[in-house]
């Protein structure tokens, strides 16, 4: 098998996973083998800069040394006990990560999901037993145009038409309103009298890094204090040094009631989430109430520790905030000469193009296509943009390099 293995092309491996998968995504067509640092490889040998860092999982690089020695370390001693028994891992990784993202307790989890799933649930349990909202009535407010994860709450309160088509019947408890807009945030905390949560993005990546004015988490924080409800931050995407500060709330100094983190949290390597609270909120979860198998598993705490050490020893918040000012100021320049892009917008190493053209074209997605065959990984979203967020590990010369393929690419693109 591994000599047949050794011989087999991209085209193959994608016809492999046409036949054999579920068809629940729809990859660009390069099959990767090898990463490291800012690049990957094709199985061809190929070489290309990875543009999305798996929607800013590997913000420390791909098979960053330190995370991997990590993992490879704890994975000969022992992988898995189960929450059932105390390990040597689990307490130690809790009191560091607490400490390093100032909370009193963290309740570990394994995918972003997975800890959205845990915060909605510890937002009701709150309200029920510290607020004194009666029992099934809690409403958490989310914003249009969110991405949260795709279990059947998540797309309850989604209004992707993907996203939600045929998974019905939809969990209730949600009150959707517009992004970016603290008077309808207002609004919607006055007229209903049980809402014990406010579930937001810092910044929508999903929705094409949708930054939101400046002030706005600020006020959206204040109008959850005046009316006794939890804002919740869920910082999967956006968090870990991604857009030049550890946090994006940090941007506006801004401290949520709840944080949900993951992706980079491990570095890329192993799945890895984790949601954070004061002992007021997060007691209310008692033995017995929620768990993971896996969640707090000795090899997810070591790399975490490895993941996040990683971030302040390489400065990689202070490298995405100098990087990304450079990056947008570059893609400015190109804008300003191209009528194939309209826009860029971001913040950190976290940014999106928006192409000259309709959310139904394919001009975007033919975009990618060029630019892979150029070098450069990366991917739509919503159609007509197009996010880019490489490992914060990169160098001014890498991304100038980057740059330079972006350019071209644009410049020679046939609609």
């Amino acid at each position: 098998m591994s000599a047949t293995m050794e011989k087999i092309t991209s085209d193959d491996l994608i016809k492999m996973e046409d036949k054999h998968g579920a068809h629940n995504y729809h990859p660009l067509g390069v099959v990767l083998k090898r990463g490291e640092g800012v690049h990957v490889w094709d199985v061809e040998g190929k070489q290309y800069y990875d543009f999305l860092s798996a929607y800013s999982a590997v913000n420390q690089g791909h098979c960053h040394p330190k995370i991997v020695g990590a993992m490879v370390d704890q994975a000969q001693r022992l992988t898995l006990t189960s929450r059932a028994f105390y390990n040597d891992s689990l307490g130690p990784y809790e009191k560091f990560v607490t400490e390093y993202f100032g909370f009193d307790k963290v309740l570990p989890m394994n995918t972003g999901a997975e800890a959205v799933e845990t915060a909605i649930k510890l937002c009701r349990k709150w309200a029920y037993e510290k607020k004194g909202i009666p029992e099934n009535a809690a409403q958490i407010i989310v914003c249009e145009n969110n991405f949260h994860g795709r279990t059947t709450t998540i797309v309850s309160f989604s209004n992707d038409p993907d996203a939600r088509k045929n998974f019905g019947p939809f969990t209730p408890g949600f009150i959707r309103i517009p992004y970016n807009d603290t008077d309808a945030l207002e609004k919607a905390l006055k007229e209903n009298d049980n809402v014990a949560g406010f579930l937001v993005e810092p910044i929508q990546g999903e929705a094409g890094v949708f930054v939101p004015d400046e002030g706005y988490l600020t006020k959206a924080k204040a109008l959850c204090e005046a009316n006794g409800t939890l804002f919740i931050a869920d910082e999967v995407q956006t968090g870990i040094a991604r857009t030049g500060k550890l946090l994006a709330v940090d941007h506006e100094n801004v401290r949520p009631d709840i944080l949900i983190l993951g992706k980079a949290i491990s570095g890329g390597v192993y799945p890895v989430s984790a949601v954070f609270a004061d002992d007021e909120i997060m007691m209310v979860i008692k033995p017995g109430q929620h768990g993971s198998t896996f969640g707090g598993n000795p090899v997810g705490c070591k790399v975490a520790i490895a993941a996040l050490e990683v971030v302040t020893d390489e400065k990689l918040a202070e490298n995405a905030e100098r990087l990304g000012e450079l990056f947008r100021a570059e893609m400015q320049r190109i804008i300003d000469n191209s009528d194939l892009i309209l826009k860029v917008r971001g913040k950190g190493l976290l940014n999106a193009i928006i192409v000259n053209d309709t959310e139904e074209s394919k001009t975007a997605w033919n975009l990618c296509v060029a630019l892979k065959e150029n070098g450069l990984l990366a991917k739509p979203t919503h159609g007509n943009i197009i996010r880019f967020a490489p490992p914060l590990v990169m160098t001014e010369e890498e991304l100038m390099d980057c740059v330079r393929i972006i350019e071209t690419t644009i410049n020679e693109f046939k609609r």
